[in-house]
């Protein structure tokens, strides 16, 4: 059994958001439209796609191309505006955790965004996930002095 990291590609949709519904109870809570699966893919795919990742587990070898035939086990979104980067949508499979899947998620992003020039990567974790906390702290991510503000756009 090998896991490779792979871009996302639309035949991942419904495994995609099948893994999401599991990882995020959050997007269970349909009183919340902007946590819509269906529309963090559609608008992912329209903003550099290409930093929309996939692990998948089955067999073969471990290369790290795409192993299209695998079951999806883990996602990670990346995005960069040429100031900071960002990551999103770290979940890996309840059954597969504690395998090391999510921090080659985490690596792999990291090293698409180094390509690009990132200079800096931000993250934001709900907080009461000290599990999710805690991992990220593994990985050497701190938490940052300063205050996380949003607004939404939509009416």
């Amino acid at each position: 059994m090998t896991v490779t990291i792979r871009p996302f590609a639309p035949g991942d949709t419904e495994a995609v958001i099948g893994l999401w519904m599991q990882a995020f109870p959050e997007y269970r809570d349909t009183s919340q439209p902007h946590r819509n699966p269906r529309l963090s893919i559609e608008n992912k795919l329209g903003t550099q796609p290409e930093l929309f990742f996939v692990a998948t587990r089955g067999e073969g070898n471990d290369s790290g191309e795409g192993d299209e035939n695998g079951t999806i086990v883990g996602t990670v979104m990346a995005g960069y505006d040429g100031h900071r980067g960002w990551l999103y949508s770290l979940a890996v499979d309840p059954g597969a955790r504690r395998l090391g899947i999510g921090t080659r998620l985490v690596q792999h992003a990291e090293a698409a965004l180094l390509a690009r020039g990132c200079p800096k990567l931000n993250l934001q974790v709900l907080h009461d996930k000290a599990e999710v906390l805690a991992f990220y702290a593994s990985l050497g991510y701190r938490t940052d002095a300063v205050v996380s503000l949003g607004k939404r756009l939509e009416p």
